[in-house]
């Protein structure tokens, strides 16, 4: 096979290179990256994985390139998850690494992540020969019959930057694909699932897989940025995604999916479809989704997603203060937050918050609702972080002049303000412990409360998670002493 028709594909999201990932154990897969994979060998092409999740440093990328000699070396990102989307320095300068060395040993370059999609010109300056921008199956498609032609002309290929005469040359964008049941299923084959299983059974005694049935997100949070897929939403058929899933099942027999969407089940009808499927096909299996408060105040679909098999919802609660939520643009209510709760927990779902301090504008009494909002909803997991200027954003242009040189955080639990706030980012760190050791007092003591209601309930996990309370407690008064240390050294 000609080398041009042979590419080795990798991505840039190195495990060991975020501590806190690291200790957690739950890898996921790099899905986007398979979805190209697939697309690729489908026509022809000759397709191998240098998964680096595991990986000890971009230098392993060496034996995988002497290995199988590919004419294309495509690092290409998983545009699915969170991690990735955060653009960490961490991750960028090993995929700068990686480039270099295939560069080197004379393989064509693409690069393909959020990262390189905001800045495609140090991509292209450090050792990239193009930057797919945006959605990227059908432009490297595209690009890779191009190259076999021997062209130096790629304008034709929508989608792209690339170096021309020593200038940049972007290329119109690609429309957004569809049509996603047209995709074949991500290439699962390429990757070492057996190293997955073990960190998730070692960490946390089962094993999920994540999968994909949306591209996409209608809704307009300044903060937000989305330079893969963008404001469009499109969806897979709830047919197309059960048959994943019954493949998945077959082959891995995992305990878990984590379905990655931006927002899951937003078109009419889907989730009572999925439901119905679900259970016509006697699949019982366990997931969780992301959502959106506003659209889980229906009763019937909220238990429609509970009988598919989903146990917990993850929605973008943010703050308990309607001025910053409306300050973000976010379109919710806190009431609606309130209502979404009380039905997801009615129907035995259990609902997490993503929660973000530090937008511009907020004051000690916002943070005080957001942290009042916790301890009266007592979600099952929060997710805390600062408010993170992304490029393409309106937060992102709003605070720009203040960024300088810091722009992205190292790894994901760095959680520093890279702006001029309220409070310094110190007071931000301090806030981030003092908030959850007061989450887990509140969750103690509601423990306490359920099992003096209902002793019949006790067991082990019940009683240690009451007696939490007398490590929560002090800890609590500690952290808070902290922080108002810290408010009052501010002045």
């Amino acid at each position: 096979m000609e080398p041009q028709s042979t590419i080795l594909f990798s991505h840039s999201y190195f495990l060991r290179f975020d501590p806190k990932q690291w200790s957690l154990g739950q890898p996921y897969p790099p899905l986007g990256t398979l979805y190209a994979a697939a697309l690729m060998r489908q026509n022809g092409y000759k397709v191998s994985l240098f998964d680096v999740m595991f990986a000890d440093g971009p230098g392993e990328v060496i034996a995988a390139l002497d290995q199988h000699q590919p004419g294309l070396f495509v690092v290409y990102d998983d545009g699915f998850n969170y991690l990735t989307k955060m653009c960490l320095t961490n991750m960028r300068e090993a995929a700068f690494g990686m480039c270099k060395v295939a560069r080197s040993r004379g393989c064509k370059v693409i690069v393909c992540s959020s990262d390189s999609t905001d800045r495609y010109e140090k991509y292209l300056n450090e050792g990239a020969d193009f930057v797919i921008l945006g959605e990227g199956e059908h432009t490297l498609l595209e690009l890779a019959e191009a190259l076999k032609t021997g062209t130096t002309d790629f304008s034709q290929v929508m989608g792209l930057a690339y170096m021309y005469n020593g200038c940049v040359v972007k290329t119109p964008p690609r429309p957004v694909l569809k049509e996603l049941d047209t995709l074949p299923f991500p290439a699962w084959d390429l990757v070492n699932i057996e190293q997955y299983r073990q960190s998730w059974l070692k960490h946390v005694g089962y094993f999920s897989l994540n999968m994909s049935t949306t591209r996409g997100c209608p809704f307009k949070c300044n903060w937000c940025a989305k330079p893969i897929y963008g404001n469009r939403y499109n969806s897979r058929s709830p047919q197309n995604v059960v048959e994943e899933i019954k493949m998945l099942k077959n082959r891995f027999d995992m305990d878990h999916i984590w379905f990655c969407d931006d927002i899951f089940g937003l078109k009419p009808g889907w989730v009572l479809a999925f439901a119905g499927l679900m259970e016509k096909e006697k699949i019982g299996i366990r997931f969780k989704v992301q959502s959106r408060a506003d659209l889980l105040l229906e009763e019937d679909l909220v238990r429609a997603l509970a009988a598919s098999g989903c146990e917990n919802v993850w929605i973008g609660a943010e703050s308990g203060s309607q001025k910053i939520l409306d300050a973000m643009d976010k379109g919710i209510t806190v009431q609606q937050i309130f209502t979404a709760t009380r039905l997801m927990k009615n129907a035995g779902i259990k609902p997490s918050f993503f929660i973000q301090f530090g937008y511009p504008g907020e004051m000690k009494e916002d943070i005080g609702k957001t942290i009042d909002m916790i301890n009266a909803l007592l979600p099952f997991e929060i997710g805390i972080s600062v408010s993170y200027p992304l490029p393409g954003t309106a937060f992102y242009e709003r605070v720009k002049e203040e960024l300088r040189t810091k722009t992205n955080w190292t790894d994901s639990d760095e959680m520093a303000l890279m702006f001029r706030n309220t409070f310094p980012p110190t007071f931000y760190k301090q806030l981030h412990r003092y908030v959850h050791q007061n989450y887990h007092q509140h969750l103690a003591r509601n423990s306490a409360v359920q099992l003096l209601k209902d002793p019949l309930s006790i067991d082990i996990k019940s009683i240690r998670k009451a007696l939490s309370v007398f490590y929560h407690a002090p800890a609590t008064l500690v952290e808070k002493f902290k922080l108002n240390r810290l408010e009052k050294a501010l002045g």
